[in-house]
């Protein structure tokens, strides 16, 4: 299945996706809705197909994402994995975006990421089927680990 990259940018299901004129290379990836969570937490996120065959998504955090230990907060890394799953299989020409979903996420912390210091969420596919995309990945910050994962999602039910 071709990459988002080879594809046209897409506008479709309330996301957009488009390249990003300031990163060659990247694509957005944002909500249409700047009201709703993704776009709060987020407000931008950028996407891109590696060699290797992952995706990579980018976050930009700031002080809205730390804790009180000024370390990136635990549950903005955890928004960052979930969000990562449908942008990287979007990204990687799985799923279309709009209304896939989450069955299951399992996130190992190992490290504390830093605020203003772009963090990456690096996914791989690791079986598709009709129904479900099983993926796994790590977060990092430069050379710094964050942490890993593993998810499911089922893919989006066509429209009636």
């Amino acid at each position: 299945m071709p990459r988002l990259s080879e594809t046209a940018s897409g506008d479709d299901r309330g996301f957009r996706s488009e390249p990003d004129s300031e990163n060659p290379g990247w694509y957005t990836w944002q909500l249409k809705d700047n009201t709703r969570f993704n776009s709060w937490m987020f407000p931008k996120l950028l996407v891109r197909a590696e060699p290797d065959g992952k995706a990579r998504l980018r976050m930009f955090p700031g002080h809205r994402h730390t804790n009180l230990g000024n370390n990136i907060h635990g549950g903005a890394v955890m928004s960052l994995v979930d969000i990562a799953l449908f942008a990287c299989s979007r990204q990687l020409g799985i799923i279309e975006a709009g209304t896939a979903v989450t069955l299951d996420l399992n996130v190992q912390f190992i490290g504390a990421g830093k605020p203003d210091v772009p963090c990456d969420a690096v996914t791989e596919v690791l079986k598709e089927t009709r129904r479900l995309v099983f993926l796994r990945g790590i977060v990092e910050q430069d050379e710094n680990l964050i942490a890993a994962y593993s998810g499911t999602i089922r893919k989006p039910t066509a429209p009636r």
